[in-house]
């Protein structure tokens, strides 16, 4: 008799769909058991998130960050499919893609993240970048290339929002224009990184002082137009010139996601078990930013980068061992700390009883990433880079 395999359905390909499809593909299957795996994702490249400010100031290539997904899976016999997803339907178990692909699925992973919300403004759809994908680095990229060599005498940038990736991103700007640069950091709370640790939030306030970068606290903004910003604060409206807005706040489901019929909490995440599976369908798993997650000590995991990393080791073993009559684990959330890029080669981290900044958090940081990627191979790629770059440079500029 043939054997039909079974089929893993990944939608989304960010840390916590590739790497749940890494771990599942890695797994001790039988040749019988082997299930198909395939990722779907509307883009064509994965995006290593934490290191994307880099790409902006050029201490990193987008290859580093960003590898495709075909270089990624090469060597493995995981599918991917670029599409955009239109539907799910939980009862026929398919998924719909935009290019008119319809595929069956056994089990499903939801791992689609977020979406930064442009609409909660009047002009920041028009006139604000957000920060969330190889895209938006290009389009910043590009803006402050036009800004620097513009005759303008002092380039005005204002970020929206004084969490990690406001403050990592006004640091990274502010080194990059120098002298020109004029940043402001724009916050509705009382103070920056109000879910941060006290060591990497006093690190973090000491960098924006030593760059000079304007923090503007209880502050809302009320409207955004071409070449200004309007900013409540006290009652009072202010206007002023602005050249580039960056949108740093919000997360929004995916609306595919949130009109599905299953347990969802306030904010749209969808409801799971510890084991990581849906509510009442035990067939569909979630993770990252659109999961709902208590762990199995009944701790609530947060929506990071670190939690989908760990996340993904679990659902990638707990669909192996759905798929053949083994136990499920109920994930566990360990906090291993939190690291920050303050700057170009300045860092600070907290974690596992450590407290770093400047230099040489930089560089564990860097060695820290470097063994989060995704593949070896790429993870060797990048770190023979990392190591040539810097010889290559100085020969360069010798001759």
């Amino acid at each position: 008799m043939s054997h039909t395999p079974a089929k893993v359905c990944i939608l989304g390909g960010g840390f916590g769909g590739l790497y749940t499809a890494l771990r599942l593909h890695g797994l001790p299957w039988t040749k019988t058991e082997k299930p198909e795996i395939t990722i779907i994702d509307s883009r064509d490249r994965f995006v290593f998130s934490p290191l994307l400010y880099e790409v902006v100031t050029g201490e990193l290539q987008s290859w580093e960050v960003a590898p495709p997904y075909e270089e990624l899976l090469q060597g493995t016999s995981i599918r991917f499919r670029q599409s955009a997803v239109t539907e799910i339907n939980i009862e026929t178990q398919q998924v719909r893609l935009e290019n008119g692909g319809l595929l069956d699925y056994d089990r499903l992973v939801l791992a689609m993240g977020g979406e930064t919300p442009l609409d909660l403004v009047p002009g920041a759809a028009e006139f604000a970048i957000p920060f969330r994908t190889i895209q938006d680095a290009y389009r910043l990229e590009d803006r402050l290339r036009q800004l620097e060599t513009s005759d303008a005498d002092k380039i005005r940038v204002a970020i929206v929002g004084a969490g990690y990736s406001g403050v990592e991103l006004a640091c990274k700007i502010a080194d990059k224009l120098g002298d020109r640069g004029r940043v402001r950091l724009i916050e509705l709370s009382d103070q920056i990184l109000r879910s941060s640790s006290p060591h990497n939030r006093e690190a973090a306030t000491q960098a924006l002082e030593k760059r000079s970068i304007w923090t503007d606290l209880e502050t809302s903004v009320e409207s955004i137009a071409a070449d200004s910003i309007s900013l409540l604060y006290k009652g009072v409206v202010d206007t002023i010139p602005v050249d580039l807005v960056l949108w740093t706040i919000g997360t929004r489901m995916n609306e595919v996601v949130k009109n599905l019929p299953l347990k969802q909490n306030s904010r749209d995440q969808i409801v799971v078990t510890p084991t990581l599976q849906v509510v009442d369908r035990p067939e569909i798993f979630a993770i990252g930013d659109l999961a709902d997650c208590k762990d199995a000590d009944n701790q609530q995991v947060p929506s990071t980068a670190q939690a989908a990393f760990q996340q993904s080791d679990y659902a990638g073993w707990n669909i192996w061992a759905s798929l053949s009559d083994r136990p499920l684990l109920p994930f566990r959330y360990q906090y291993l700390g939190e690291m920050m890029t303050l700057g170009i080669n300045e860092a600070t981290l907290t974690g596992l009883g450590i407290q770093l900044d400047g230099t040489l958090a930089h560089l564990a940081r860097r060695l820290a990433y470097l063994n989060r990627m995704p593949t070896l191979r790429h993870q060797l790629r990048v770190g023979f880079n990392w190591i040539t770059r810097p010889i290559v440079n100085t020969l360069t500029q010798n001759n």
